[in-house]
This record gives structure tokens, sequence and C-alpha cells, in this order.
């Protein structure tokens, strides 16, 4: 998986929307983390949690589909890496 691994730290580095989900995503593993470490949870705790789950992993399916969308670019470029290579060409 390094090439699953580089994409992701070009995305970090290039792609604002897959920034902003990734520290989205963490902040609410944070959370869960924190909820989950209770012995007890009560019934909103519990709500929440589902709640939070969901939000997590539709955070983590849009993330993925960026990762996919730049993986079917030719070379894997970005697509302003793309852009700006056929305006060189041009």
């Amino acid at each position: 998986m390094p090439m699953a691994d580089e994409l992701r730290l070009r995305l970090l580095e290039c792609d604002e929307e897959f920034r902003q989900l990734t520290t989205q995503h963490q902040d609410l593993e944070q959370r869960l983390n924190l909820i989950s470490s209770k012995p007890h949870l009560s019934e909103q705790e519990q709500f929440e949690q589902a709640t939070l789950k969901k939000r997590k992993l539709q955070l983590k399916d849009r993330m993925e589909d960026i990762l996919r969308r730049h993986r079917q670019t030719p070379a894997g470029t970005l697509p302003s890496e793309a852009s700006s290579s056929s305006a060189a060409r041009n």
C-alpha cells in the first residue's frame, strides 16, 4: 500500500477538501475514543456514539471517493498537476 499512502500524503498537501475531511474524521475518532473509554454510557451518549460512527463512515466514504478518482487520473497525478502539464504541452 505504499502507493496509496503516497497518494494520501499528496492529497493532504494539495487538496483542501481531502484535508478538511481528514481533520473532521480525526476529530470524530478522538470524540469516539473519549466516549468509548467510559465504563457506562447514558442513552444520550449511546445515541451520540452511533451518530458519530455514521458521520465518520460518511467522511471515510467521501475520502475514498476522492482517492479513487485520483487513482484513475493518468499516472496518479493530481488534477492540478495534470492540467498544468497539459497546459505546458500546448
